[in-house]
């Protein structure tokens, strides 16, 4: 895989005519770009489909997260909308996972659609050990609640999961070197300090393992995303 298909470019944007025009711009980059909740809910499910249409492919981050039912018939429409990766929340439990990674590969083989990746959302960049402990209620350490995530990730079947790069490493020991680690929370030394508590920069995350690393602000903020870009590439490289 060339480091063009591992970088995927977050499109934390709320207007679709602008997503686009960063498609444009960082496509020679990328081929991957992450829809979330904000364009998502501004621009529909029509952006993603513009965004295929420019040959790219879509990671759709809505972090799915609700009872088995509601989780699968959305699941279903993301299969059919034809993106590339689409996530769930792990803490959703078990059964949820299950009945969703087996009710779109059944859809898939049904009516011959490509089989998106599902990915698992273990334990959010934004939160340390003292909020999931004196916050969530979680009393056991961080590093080991992503562990246990992953592994029910796994166990579900499904392609991998999403969590910050210090974990990949103990992700990829514990759940093979085959199970999928999407990275957020990258960050160049050049990126000044954010809401993200656990990061790396491209090439730790790289050297860590992950399969994915997803870029938004440290590439969209600068004065210039296409030099940004290029510093980045050869951090990749160079991983």
């Amino acid at each position: 895989m060339s480091w063009k298909d591992k970088l995927i470019i977050a499109l934390d944007v709320s207007d679709a005519k602008k997503a686009l025009e960063i498609v444009d711009m960082l496509g020679d980059y990328a081929a991957v770009f992450k829809v979330g909740f904000e364009l998502f809910v501004t621009a529909g499910p029509k952006v993603v489909e513009d965004i295929q249409k420019k040959g790219k492919r879509v990671f759709l981050d809505l972090k799915f997260h609700d009872i088995p039912n509601t989780v699968t018939k959305a699941a279903l429409v993301a299969a059919r909308l034809g993106v590339y990766m689409f996530n769930v929340h792990t803490s959703g439990g078990l059964e949820m996972m299950k009945i969703c990674r087996d009710s779109v590969a059944e859809l898939c083989v049904k009516e011959n659609i490509k089989k998106p990746k599902i990915i698992g959302v273990t334990v959010l960049t934004s939160l340390n050990g003292d909020i999931l402990k004196n916050e969530v209620g979680i009393h056991y350490s961080l590093k080991n609640h992503v562990k246990h995530l992953a592994l029910l990730a796994r166990q579900a079947g499904l392609d991998g999961v999403v969590a910050s790069p210090q974990e990949i490493t103990m992700i990829k020991q514990n759940c093979g070197k085959d199970f999928l680690v999407v990275a957020p929370g990258i960050r160049t030394s050049w990126t000044p300090p954010d809401d993200q508590h656990r990061t790396a920069t491209p090439k730790e995350a790289l050297k860590n393992g992950a399969d994915y690393i997803v870029m938004g602000r440290g590439i969209l903020k600068q004065e210039d995303p296409i030099k940004a870009l290029e510093l980045i590439s050869l951090e990749i490289l160079t991983a």
